[in-house]
């Protein structure tokens, strides 16, 4: 895997361990002058802290050392509960430099736990995991914008190593074998996406990309394409053969506009075909690239003409 500038950070027991009302001036207080402790309040008795409590021990562990947790049974820490006005369970603080500087009630989904522990961190002047992983994502897109997509697949797989579910990532890789014309690969590992990311904005894209990489492998010559269309004007599938081999060559905006052309003479013909290979070319592209913007509005005031 390559170094991404993460380290393995300190082993679990160093990260997450019980506390006491004997040991709580040491384990949180003086430790948070250092690196923010969070204190999980629970109890045996308590079903949400059992849901709670492993999911926030595994969002601790995944910042790496950026923040510490230490878990207070309140039958035992009766005191501190009430120190700390604790009214019920799980409650969850977080410590900087010995006092409270964010915390909530009740279980929460991973997710939410995730962004209170990042806010944590933020909040004591650090820098969260994502961060970090996002700055890589950013390096490894310039690669790949530099066409040098072998580069950008290996930081993108490191990227992924450190983060299973990162979107950006995944899309990423897919695009760079795209880019490396591996398409069977690149197919193969969208295929493979968690379930949790699958329908997300970036692998969207990377779908209609690999889709419109496969057309291009069939397009025909743009020259021998556009004299079909110039000589039988109402010929609509040399038009579509058209958008998709001008897209084929790089020339996204022109295939967009003779895409168009089908749809304002035809918005029916071939099932739609027209509107969707329009859809399948935003997808592919950024939200704001002016392609997209352009080719919606025009696409919208057809429709609504």
């Amino acid at each position: 895997m390559m170094d991404l500038g993460l380290s393995a950070g300190p082993a679990d027991a160093d990260l997450i361990k019980d506390g006491s009302e004997a040991t709580f001036t040491q384990d949180v207080i003086e430790a948070s002058q250092t690196v923010p402790i969070i204190v999980d309040f629970w109890a045996p008795w308590c079903g949400p802290c059992k849901t709670l409590g492993p999911m926030l021990e595994d969002a601790v562990k995944a910042a790496k050392g950026a923040v510490k947790m230490i878990k207070i049974n309140v039958d035992e820490a009766q005191m501190i509960a009430g120190q700390l006005q604790i009214q019920s369970i799980p409650t969850v603080y977080a410590f900087f430099k010995g006092q409270p500087v964010d915390g909530f009630q009740g279980a929460l989904p991973g997710s939410e736990l995730t962004a209170f522990i990042e806010r944590v961190i933020k909040a004591a002047g650090g820098e969260a995991p994502g961060d970090t992983l996002n700055d890589a994502v950013a390096a490894a897109e310039e690669m790949l914008a530099e066409g040098a997509a072998v580069d950008a697949a290996q930081t993108f797989a490191a990227i992924l190593g450190e983060d299973p579910n990162h979107a950006g990532a995944y899309g990423g890789l897919v695009r760079a074998h795209i880019a490396m014309e591996d398409l069977d690969q690149a197919e193969a590992i969208l295929n493979g996406a968690p379930a949790e990311i699958s329908e997300s904005a970036e692998l969207e894209a990377a779908h209609a990309q690999l889709q419109l990489a496969r057309q291009a492998a069939d397009a025909g010559p743009v020259a021998e394409l556009r004299a079909a269309v110039e000589a039988d004007d109402g010929n609509l599938q040399a038009r579509f053969d058209l958008a998709q081999a001008l897209h084929a060559s790089g020339d996204a905006e022109s295939a967009v506009n003779e895409l168009l052309e089908i749809f304002r003479r035809d918005r029916e013909w071939n099932d739609g075909a027209a509107k969707e290979q329009l859809f399948t070319i935003f997808d592919a592209l950024k939200p704001n690239d002016p392609v997209v913007l352009n080719g919606r509005r025009k696409l919208s005031s057809m429709i609504f003409a």
